[in-house]
């Protein structure tokens, strides 16, 4: 009898390794109605205990801010999360579109697609990391309404 092996996708690279932790494919866009304002977006892997994203900077940004996303019918609705986001144990934690997300708030200039802007991670228990973000082209995700939290 022939056994059949699965083939396993390769593992995808990251872009950093901070302990347990592992940045991948890290980038960013601008707002196609607001140019001062950008969205960054990778994936966490955590190969270890919990942790949590406590903050972010970056040169090019006045501020960034970690935001969750909400959809409420065809308006979004976007919230900070003052006590940053949690980083599962063994798990993964995706930062997307109309999702979880870093804020950069007050751009210098809009980011220019092809290029690259480092962001500065800060962790609970990893501790901190500067990882280029890949700049793509600025994309519309619907109306977003800021609320408090």
């Amino acid at each position: 009898m022939l056994k059949w092996l699965r083939r396993s996708e390769p593992k995808e690279v990251p872009a950093a390794t901070l302990g347990p932790l592992q940045i991948v494919k890290p980038w960013a866009r601008s707002s196609a109605s607001e140019p001062d304002v950008g969205g960054g977006y990778m994936t966490v892997v955590n190969d270890g205990e919990s942790d949590r994203l406590v903050s972010a900077s970056c040169s090019a940004a006045g501020s960034v801010e970690i935001h969750a996303i909400r959809v409420k019918g065809p308006a979004l609705e976007m919230r900070k999360q003052d006590a940053g986001l949690v980083i599962p144990p063994a798990n993964q934690q995706i930062l997307k579109p109309r999702g979880y997300h870093l804020l950069m708030r007050d751009l210098a200039s809009p980011l220019l697609a092809g290029s690259k802007v480092p962001v500065t991670l800060v962790f609970e228990k990893a501790g901190s990391v500067t990882v280029d973000f890949a700049v793509e082209e600025p994309g519309a995700v619907g109306h977003v309404t800021l609320r408090s939290s």
